[in-house]
């Protein structure tokens, strides 16, 4: 983000100096006229309207995905806990003390790892722990549940990750860079040299409105790691019914794991 509003700014310095001392030599008269105002917004409002949709498009494919996955994964990991009840005493205890690692792991480990597009192993440690857990319930009616409750949670987590990485490749964001630096810096060039206070003032709020907009782009597009991000809050609810859960079944039992879901003991 900081990228996008330097090079902006330099265009628009550069564009400046353009119609200060390049203009004149390419035109011989004196000129006090260029560029008015409504031709300036003209050409710009599509620029504008492109790059909105690009907002639009991520907003609505990148971020809403990255939302809706977080959701399912804890409503997942909340319908394992749950069916967890109807498994014997030991099994179910070792999942339910298993979802609230995970959910911790996931929360203090994994999301920070996300805002770079990265994952993170620390959840997967609690994950395995599940299916070992499963094994002594095969064949039992609560197998089934299980099962499909996890591969649940694990296809929804696979869907986080995937949203956690750039949808836009790097040479379309890139090719927009250069696109609106090559737009502020001509329409800087075509500025009237004398009384030009309005198309200052309008050049200087499209370059804003454009830098802001590609700006946008640039966040929804890391949902995860920008201003606009995605928060754990579905998971940490998660968390808090699982430990209640296991508190409440297991009251002279502790959960194997810190509070940022790192193993305390071997298992």
């Amino acid at each position: 983000m900081a990228l996008v509003i330097t090079v902006a700014v330099l265009a628009l310095l550069a564009g400046l100096a353009a119609n200060r001392w390049l203009r004149p030599r390419l035109i011989s008269a004196d000129d006090d006229e260029g560029m008015g105002v409504k031709d300036l917004v003209g050409p710009l409002l599509t620029m504008t309207v492109l790059l909105l949709s690009f907002v639009l498009v991520t907003a609505n494919g990148s971020y809403g995905k990255a939302e809706v996955a977080s959701r399912g994964e804890a409503r997942a990991l909340d319908q394992l806990v749950e069916t967890a009840e109807y498994a014997p005493e030991a099994q179910r205890a070792r999942i339910q003390a298993d979802a609230v690692c995970y959910a911790r792991a996931v929360s203090e480990q994994e999301w920070p790892a996300m805002a770079d597009g990265k994952g993170s192993p620390a959840p997967s440690v609690w994950s395995t722990d599940f299916r070992r857990t499963f094994e002594d319930l095969a064949g039992q009616p609560v197998f089934g549940m299980l099962v499909a409750a996890d591969n649940k949670r694990s296809d929804e987590r696979e869907e986080r990750l995937t949203q956690a990485t750039a949808s836009i490749p790097s040479a379309i964001f890139w090719f927009l860079l250069a696109t609106l630096t090559i737009t502020v810096m001509a329409l800087a060039t075509c500025l009237p040299r004398k009384n030009n206070r309005g198309q200052l003032i309008t050049l200087a709020v499209i370059t804003a409105l454009l830098t802001t907009t590609l700006c946008i782009i640039r966040d929804v597009d890391r949902p995860f790691g920008g201003i606009i991000s995605v928060e754990p809050t579905a998971i940490d609810e998660a968390e808090r019914q699982a430990e209640r859960d296991f508190a409440v079944n297991h009251p002279a039992e502790e959960v194997p794991c810190d509070e940022a879901g790192n193993r305390k003991r071997a298992v």
